[in-house]
């Protein structure tokens, strides 16, 4: 079954900027990921077998930090 991501849609949708719209698609997809990892550890999988996927949630973060930061950097002041 696909995923819904209806939500990310709308959020990405409301969003009013690039910057807010490309932050709230990374931060979806990363609490998506993160609630699947969860959930898989739930069922008995193991940290090291889904270390690729929280490594993917850690980066997806800081990324979404990285996004931030640069536009706030680059955000005329006044």
């Amino acid at each position: 079954m696909p995923a819904d991501l209806s939500d990310e849609i709308a959020a990405v949708t409301r969003a009013t900027t690039v910057q807010a719209s490309a932050t709230e698609l990374i931060n979806g997809f990363s609490s998506r990921l993160q609630a699947a990892v969860d959930q898989a550890l739930a069922n008995g999988a193991t940290a090291e077998e889904l270390a690729p996927l929280s490594d993917l949630a850690t980066a997806l973060d800081a990324s979404s930090t990285a996004l931030q930061d640069a536009v706030t950097a680059n955000t005329p002041q006044g």
